[in-house]
């Protein structure tokens, strides 16, 4: 049956991230994630879905044993209502971007997201994986009933390969973490404004976005989706709205905050009402002093190693290096670098000393 109870599924998977082995953490964080996601489309999963989920973090099934038996669950059942229907696509939907989350392979190109896209809807809405040949419009309550102005359908492709080509010849090389956070909304809000498929965008996106980022060497918080879901749909859809005969002007300033505490660990207050075209004073906590003059100066590569370091004080260069994507030389560098300006510190020597983070979210 649909859960009725809102956070009781966060508060059994969040047991799991609290005392569960790593490999439990990561995959509980990722069924946390797919949940929370279905709220985007106003999808609630059963409680068949949490209970499968509980079987494969505790190692008793793998990934592909969950989908089949949620698959199952609803070819046996013989009566079938609207909640039904949505719930029955939460719950596969939520099981293949568990999957998705696991996977270590990532090409960025608009053919993987067509893929994930695919993957996620496949026979639940007919033309999974394909662009829409039609133009949309959509209500928006953050935008009192207005409607983002969608691409074409026949300049999908086009815009697509314009935005993906600007992004790739985009150097993050130097940035800030902040300045990089900025970046990542502005794209992330371009290509959702793209639309490219007729169901599931804001999903297909997020799960596109979470793997994209994970290339930069980051452990992505992925709870911060799990928990403000409608959050990020709204502010992308802000972030792609005007009507300057209102005063109202498209901004990614609430994308960036989503941003800012997914990346940088910010504690940025995520309330939809501040998003909303008719609330006029912004109340959002403003970041620490401490981030603004710390973790805002570092870059993306110093915040990808910092992360690591707060949850593996002991690692190696050898494990930096795997955990960030970077080689080991790169890792030695940096490490030096970031001594000597102070945001890391080394303790009882080379072999056996741990690493001291001074500075950071």
């Amino acid at each position: 049956m649909p859960r009725n109870d809102n956070d009781k599924w966060q508060m059994d998977l969040e047991e799991y991230i609290k005392q569960g082995e790593p490999e439990q953490s990561e995959k509980s964080t990722a069924w946390k994630t797919a949940i929370g996601l279905q709220d985007v489309d106003g999808l609630k999963t059963s409680e068949y879905l949490l209970e499968t989920a509980k079987e494969h973090i505790e190692g008793r099934i793998d990934i592909k044993t969950a989908q089949k038996r949620i698959q199952s669950y609803y070819e046996e059942r013989q009566t079938r209502n609207e909640i039904e229907e949505g719930t029955k696509e939460a719950d596969i939907v939520s099981a293949r971007i568990t999957e998705l989350l696991g996977e270590r392979t990532f090409q960025f190109s608009p053919a993987e997201w067509k893929t994930i896209h695919k993957r996620l809807f496949k026979d639940i809405f007919p033309h999974a994986g394909e662009y829409r040949t039609y133009n949309i419009t959509k209500s928006e309550w953050v935008l009192n009933g207005e409607t983002v102005l969608y691409a074409s359908a026949d300049s999908i492709r086009d815009t697509l390969d314009y935005d993906f080509r600007q992004e790739k010849e985009f150097s993050y090389e130097g940035l800030s973490a902040g300045d990089a956070v900025k970046h990542i909304a502005k794209f992330t809000s371009g290509i959702w404004q793209i639309h490219p498929f007729c169901e599931g965008n804001t999903r297909s996106t997020a799960v596109f976005i979470i793997k994209y980022l994970k290339t930069f060497g980051f452990s992505v918080n992925n709870e911060i989706f799990a928990e403000n879901s409608w959050y990020f749909r709204n502010s992308l859809a802000r972030a792609n709205y005007n009507d300057l005969g209102k005063g109202i002007s498209a901004t990614t300033v609430y994308l960036e905050r989503f941003f800012e505490n997914l990346l940088l660990g910010y504690q940025n207050e995520l309330k939809n009402r501040f998003i909303h075209v008719d609330y006029k004073e912004q109340s959002a906590k403003v970041p620490s002093s401490k981030c603004q003059n710390g973790t805002m100066k570092m870059t993306l590569e110093e915040m990808a190693i910092i992360k690591v370091l707060q949850s593996e004080p002991s690692a190696t260069q050898k494990r930096l290096a795997e955990l960030t994507g970077k080689s080991e030389r790169t890792i030695k560098r940096r490490t030096v670098e970031m001594q000597e300006k102070g945001l890391i510190r080394r303790e009882n020597g080379k072999r056996y000393g741990r690493w001291e983070v001074l500075i950071g979210p």
